[in-house]
């Protein structure tokens, strides 16, 4: 597979029945504070959760100026709307690793297929698409639901960052680290493809 280190920095439009990955554009901010419809879809997020237009365009800003990252909108297939954000980050083409994170979808796309899909969507990306080694997860040692659904993709949990980030509240933040490698990937690209079979709309 012939892979430039340009590729790991480039967002093509990944499309499923669920959902569209498309790379994230200023012009999306709208959509953005449209999909951001509950206060817990924020709770371990970085930022706030965006009340007025002018916030939304600021967290798209955000998104876009992050180094080494590649922010994609996630897009309801069903209603064309925005459901909410993804990236890769910590990229680093030369050992062939990005990691999956900041990442959040409007409560009313909770348990559609949306979520499933897009990890699947950016997995495929980075290992069919990039030929990567391995795909990392940073998460909030707290926010347990998020570790339930990436132990449930396939990520493995490797272990415990501590003190690895500040919180909004400046506490600290301790971080759960979970991988998935290149050995791993197709089984769990066949479990979260029968998943999805099973919810296909």
């Amino acid at each position: 597979m012939s892979v430039s280190p340009e590729d790991y920095y480039a967002a093509p439009t990944l499309t499923g029945n669920h959902v569209r990955l498309e790379q994230l554009q200023p012009h999306h901010a709208a959509g953005v504070l449209g999909a951001s419809d509950d206060d817990e879809v924020f709770t371990w997020q970085a930022f706030a959760r965006p009340d007025t237009i002018e916030q939304a365009e600021a967290l798209v800003g955000l998104y876009l100026t992050r180094p080494c990252t590649v922010p994609w909108v996630q897009v309801d297939q069903a209603s064309g709307e925005v459901a909410g954000l993804t990236t890769y980050y910590d990229i680093d083409p030369t050992v062939r690793t990005v990691a999956i994170g900041s990442t959040w979808l409007g409560r009313r796309f909770w348990r559609t297929g949306v979520n499933t899909e897009a990890k699947l969507l950016l997995l495929r990306h980075a290992f069919d698409g990039l030929d990567c080694a391995r795909v990392v997860w940073h998460v909030d040692i707290k926010n347990e639901r998020s570790q339930a659904a990436v132990t449930r993709i396939g990520g493995v949990r490797e272990g415990v960052l501590r003190k690895h980030r500040i919180r909004r509240d400046g506490s600290w933040r301790d971080t759960v680290l979970f991988s998935m490698t290149d050995d791993e990937w197709p089984a769990a690209r066949d479990a979260l493809e029968e998943r999805l079979a099973v919810s296909a709309p």
